[in-house]
C-alpha cells in the first residue's frame, strides 16, 4: 500500500469511514431501509475521502497497541449513531403530526407501508414522513449534512473527551422538540376537531331524532382534509426551517 497511502493516511481514513459510515446509515433520505447497505457504505467511503483533506489534522495517530486501536474506532462508531440518531429523531415530528391528523379526521385506520420506518402506519403520516425526505433534498437541506459532519469534529474530536451526557441531554430535547412540533404542525386540524364535536354534541342535543353520526362521519373527513391540504404548505415550510436549525448545532459550533 505504500506506493498508494502510507499507514497513517489508511489510518486516518479507516477512522473516518467509521464515524461517516455510522452517521450516514441513520440520517434521513440515504439511510432509509430501502436504500442498499453497500450505497450507503460506498457513500461514507467516498465522503471520508473527500473530508480526509479537511479534518485529516483533528485524527490522532495510530495507537501502538491493538486495545487502543479498537478503542478509537468503538468510539467515532459511537459518536456517529449519536449524531446519526439525533438527525432522525426530529424527523418524527412529521410522522407525529399525521398521526394526530388522521386521528382527528377518523382515517387513522387507513394503514399503508411507511417507507421510513419498519412498520407500517397511518396513510398521513407515511405521506408527510415522505414530504418531509422530499423538502430535505429539494431545499439543499442534505448539503448542511456534510457540514454537520464536518463540523461534528471541531465538536466532539477524536482527540476530545467524549461527554455522554451532553449528548444525553441533546437527544431528550430534540425528541421533545420533535413533538411538540408534530403538535404544532397538526394545530390547524385540531382547532377544526374540537370546533366540529363541539358543533356535533350541540346538534345532537338540540335535535335527538337527527343521526348525527351519519352526517358528521363525511363531512369530518372532508373538512378536515381540506384543511390539512390548506395548510400543507405552511407545514413543510416551517419543518424545514426547523430542521435546518437542528443541524445548525452542529454546524454553529456548540452541541449544548
Amino acid at each position: 500500500m505504500e506506493p498508494y497511502a502510507t499507514v497513517a493516511q489508511v489510518w486516518a481514513s479507516g477512522l473516518l469511514f467509521a464515524r461517516l459510515g455510522a452517521i450516514v446509515m441513520l440520517i434521513p433520505g440515504i439511510g432509509e431501509a430501502y436504500v442498499p447497505a453497500r450505497v450507503r457504505l460506498s457513500l461514507a467511503l467516498l465522503l471520508a475521502m473527500a473530508m480526509y483533506p479537511i479534518v485529516g489534522h483533528t485524527l490522532p495517530a495510530l495507537p501502538p497497541t491493538l486495545g487502543g486501536t479498537v478503542g478509537l474506532i468503538l468510539r467515532e462508531l459511537i459518536v456517529g449513531l449519536a449524531i446519526g440518531a439525533i438527525l432522525r429523531i426530529f424527523m418524527q415530528a412529521l410522522t407525529t403530526a399525521g398521526e394526530i391528523v388522521s386521528l382527528q379526521t377518523t382515517l387513522s385506520f387507513a394503514q399503508t407501508a411507511n417507507p421510513m420506518q419498519a412498520s407500517p402506519g397511518s396513510t398521513l403520516s407515511a405521506f408527510l414522513a415522505l414530504l418531509g425526505v422530499t423538502l430535505v433534498f429539494a431545499t439543499n437541506t442534505h448539503h448542511m449534512f456534510v457540514g454537520a459532519i464536518v463540523g461534528s469534529y471541531e465538536l466532539i474530536g477524536p482527540t476530545k473527551p467524549f461527554i455522554a451526557s451532553d449528548f444525553t441531554a441533546m437527544a431528550v430535547r430534540t425528541m421533545s422538540q420533535s413533538f411538540l412540533l408534530g403538535v404544532q404542525l397538526a394545530a390547524p386540524v385540531l382547532v377544526f376537531a374540537l370546533v366540529f364535536n363541539l358543533a356535533s354534541g350541540l346538534v345532537a342535543r338540540v335535535m335527538p331524532a337527527f343521526q348525527v353520526y351519519f352526517a358528521a362521519a363525511p363531512l369530518s373527513v372532508l373538512l378536515g382534509l381540506s384543511i390539512f391540504a390548506l395548510s400543507l404548505g405552511v407545514v413543510g415550510t416551517v419543518f424545514i426551517s426547523r430542521y435546518q436549525a437542528v443541524l445548525s448545532q452542529f454546524t454553529g459550533g456548540a452541541l449544548g
